[in-house]
């Protein structure tokens, strides 16, 4: 039976009728009780629209009691149930590892270095070269030690001594930021795409800094750049069941575990595009932590297509006709890419975008259907609910169709530009040096939110929105990975992408 429907009874007194009226009402409010999309108000109209309806009938009084009483128990119910609504998650600090100058990579001594690979070929430098001389990435970008010897040194060993290289001085930082020790961590999330080693990355960092026996630890594999989002979605849902924690969330990527020495050109763009880097953040669901952190988590949303086959495979990693391992990148994953950014989007918009703007696209769909099909659709404005964003930093290409499809212009998609140019695509880690760099430049203001968009493997979509609970500025060169050269930034040249 439909909960919003009335049962059929005959109008006389009776306690069947009794226990039919009040069963049915008690469903129809329980079905809304816990949906926090349901507004309290509605569920008052919808209870006293019962009492109406059966006060037509001229029933006896006690009819009417027994809905007050079910309408008293509901509000009693909703009033505790948001009581007791999960502590809001803030992110107390943030880190993001710059790798030392010894391992910056020029254009030239990355054809040089190439050259000088006996497994490649020509053909195969000069693809990497042109790919590396077109991607918009400068001549500071890093690779690590193993990937910079003759012959690249890919083996278990040098992925582990990059992580350490990378992982531990980035914990350490983070750790001094916040004044904690690592056994105050609760909660250990660790995502690296390529390298998966046993015992995981996660249990290396337990081990190097003697956590506590009761820290809960997951390590994240194969989820490609969009796995930065997915770690902190995952720690979001933690720290609602465990009061009074704190969560620690590190993005990286083990580089010389991805490298690939073949022939295959859907491979090779991997070896030019991807760059050293990792970021690691601290959240909390504390109290007190509202006064001291930095953003509050307001919402996190994941949309994948991976039950598609033809998306699923758009980029897969698998060997080639030599046996030789390598991420294969194919022709269709852009527009996989568009297609699952438009539906994650519309979700969002759905959520964020203020009435204004869901009326007015609402209006051209009618307007489409029914009358002018020829006219266009009327596309959202982010801006209208979002004022800084941080984009996946996979090209230049792909980074402008973002911004035409958010309606963004040069300012806005600033961040992912200069974060791709200084330091390249750093996969699930880059969205937070595209938040450095917008703090280096103290254009995050209290109140500002934030919109973190990750996408990666399978495919997967997954974002985050972000509140700035207080003033950035005058801290921000802390620890920046930017404070030694944003000065020099925005680059002009790097600037000027069509967005029309």
């Amino acid at each position: 039976m439909d909960p919003l429907s009335l049962p059929k009874l005959k109008q006389h007194n009776s306690l069947s009728n009794i226990i039919a009226i009040f069963l049915s009402t008690m469903a129809m409010l329980s079905k809304n009780l816990h949906s926090t999309s349901t507004p309290l108000q509605l569920l008052v109209l919808l209870s006293l629209q019962r009492l109406f309806m059966f006060q037509q009938w001229n029933w006896n009084p006690i009819f009417h009691l027994l809905l007050l009483s079910c309408f008293f128990l509901v509000y009693v119910l909703r009033v505790g149930a948001l009581a007791f609504k999960p502590p809001s998650v803030y992110l107390v600090d943030f880190s993001c590892f710059k790798p030392p100058s010894t391992c910056q990579l020029p254009l030239s001594r990355f054809i040089q270095h190439a050259s000088s690979i006996i497994s490649f070929d020509s053909q195969s430098v000069e693809f990497m070269a042109k790919i590396v001389a077109s991607s918009g990435l400068s001549e500071q970008t890093y690779l690590p030690p193993a990937l910079l010897s003759s012959p690249p040194k890919t083996h278990q060993r040098e992925y582990i001594k990059e992580a350490e290289m990378i992982l531990l001085p980035l914990m350490d930082d983070l750790l001094t930021k916040a004044k904690l020790s690592p056994r105050d961590i609760d909660i250990l999330v660790v995502h690296c795409s390529a390298f998966c080693p046993s015992p995981s990355l996660s249990s290396i960092i337990v081990n190097k800094y003697s956590m506590r026996s009761d820290v809960k630890s997951f390590n994240l594999s194969g989820m490609g750049c969009s796995a930065g989002t997915i770690g902190i979605d995952l720690a979001q849902n933690l720290l609602k069941t465990n009061n009074n924690c704190y969560a620690v969330v590190i993005s990286t990527e083990i580089l010389s575990a991805g490298w690939y020495s073949g022939h295959e050109r859907s491979k090779l763009l991997i070896n030019c595009l991807f760059r050293m880097g990792s970021a690691a953040l601290l959240l909390t669901n504390r109290k007190e932590a509202s006064k001291t952190s930095k953003y509050r988590l307001i919402r996190t949303l994941r949309t994948q297509t991976a039950f598609d086959d033809k998306a699923y495979l758009t980029a897969i990693r698998e060997e080639d006709d030599d046996g030789k391992l390598g991420v294969t990148i194919n022709k269709g994953l852009l527009p996989a890419a568009g297609e699952i950014l438009r539906s994650h989007m519309t979700i969002l918009g759905l959520k964020i975008l203020p009435l204004t703007e869901k009326i007015k696209h609402v209006v051209s769909l009618i307007r489409k259907k029914f009358k002018d099909k020829r006219g266009e659709i009327y596309m959202p404005g982010f801006k209208t609910a979002i004022q800084h964003f941080c984009l996946p930093t996979s090209g230049r290409a792909l980074i402008g169709e973002i911004a035409k499809g958010l309606k963004l212009d040069g300012r806005d998609v600033e961040a992912s530009l200069m974060t791709l140019h200084r330091f390249g695509n750093q996969s699930s880690s880059s969205m937070w040096y595209e938040l450095a760099y917008m703090e280096a430049k103290e254009r995050v203001k209290k109140g500002d939110k934030v919109l973190m968009l990750g996408m990666g493997t399978g495919p997967k979509c997954c974002s985050c929105v972000w509140e700035c609970v207080r003033p950035i500025a005058g801290n921000s060169n802390k620890n920046n990975p930017w404070r030694d050269c944003i000065h020099l930034y925005p680059v002009e040249a790097v600037s000027s992408i069509s967005l029309t």
